[in-house]
């Protein structure tokens, strides 16, 4: 039986969960969800940061148009191309937006010294998978060919993403791997959802902790994909992919107290057992979510830092 305990700030986080007496969001439509998470942005989330530019973009999609936004860090000049880092917002598929991730963005932005270029790809339930993959995949590819009239470096690209956005992350890895590119430097996997089954045991052993309940992970699921089938598709579930040979070397960050922790682990394990260059860390005493929770997560603007120095050596060795 592990002694581990919540960190003071994630019991903190949980404690105001409780005390705002908000329905559980399984009990809500997605349109309440979506602006329950939103109000919790200035309760939980640090102010923006300055960042040197912030340009709104938009990519032709499979659906009509893929509204993105670049936000150019401090240290990253016009001088001369950037590398970049393309970012997918968390939120189960279901919620968040440009909105809801813009500080993580712009913090990333500057501990990184490069551009970032948030993804607002289809949501479901309105659009089940594989809407989000598609997007996802068509954004990556649309920003490597036009890096130059965005100052960015296609030669130097990374991707990213927190919990939903990390299964697209990966996904696009994955997709860039065996469609011919973009070749892609790096890839920053936060808290990621890695198989749609929710058999591992973190979600028995996390299944009633907040923010993430066991019964909130089924309810994004539910709403995102079309059917029981979609569970064994490797572009839901990127940990059943049939190898993970020559994918971009990954940060995979868990919090030891989220139901997705096992399956985040058991991903960064089966890329080091292909042989691809992984750092695994573990935050202790962890929540989900705690990433764009830094008003009260110190732990959130360490994982920036380490976000930013990984990043910027993954660029620097291209």
């Amino acid at each position: 039986m592990s002694t581990e305990k919540l960190h003071p700030d994630a019991a903190r986080v949980c404690e105001l969960i409780v005390a705002a007496n908000r329905p559980p969001m399984e009990t809500l439509t997605p349109p309440q969800a979506r602006e329950a998470y939103l109000a919790s942005r200035a309760v939980l989330q640090p102010d923006s940061e300055e960042v040197a530019e912030v340009v709104a973009l938009e990519a032709p999609g499979p659906a009509g148009p893929i509204r993105m936004r670049l936000y150019r860090g401090m240290a990253a000049g016009k001088d001369q191309l950037q590398p970049a880092l393309i970012y997918f917002h968390g939120g189960g598929w279901v919620i968040g937006d440009l909105e809801s991730h813009d500080q993580v963005c712009r913090a990333l932005a500057n501990a990184a010294r490069c551009i970032v270029v948030a993804v607002d790809y289809r949501l479901a339930p309105e659009h089940k998978f594989p809407a989000a993959v598609d997007d996802a995949i068509v954004a990556t590819r649309w920003i490597a060919g036009n890096g130059k009239r965005l100052g960015l470096d296609a030669s130097r690209l990374a991707v990213g993403g927190d919990s939903a956005g990390g299964n697209l992350a990966a996904v696009v890895s994955l997709d860039a791997r065996d469609s011919g590119g973009p070749p892609l430097v790096f890839q920053l996997l936060v808290y990621p959802s890695t198989d749609m089954g929710l058999e591992w045991p973190s979600h028995k052993r996390h299944a009633d902790q907040l923010p993430l309940r066991h019964t909130t992970m089924q309810w994004f699921v539910d709403h995102y994909l079309r059917d029981a089938k979609d569970r064994a598709d490797w572009r839901a579930s990127p940990l059943r992919a049939d190898n993970f040979a020559k994918l971009p070397p990954a940060l995979v960050v868990t919090a030891a107290f989220d139901p997705l922790c096992d399956e985040g682990e058991a991903y960064a394990k089966a890329l080091q057992a292909a042989q691809v260059e992984v750092k695994l860390e573990r935050f202790a005493g962890q929540i989900h979510g705690f990433l764009s929770m830094g008003r009260i997560v110190a732990d959130s603007d360490r994982l920036v830092r380490m976000a930013g120095t990984a990043l910027q050596r993954a660029f620097a060795s291209t």
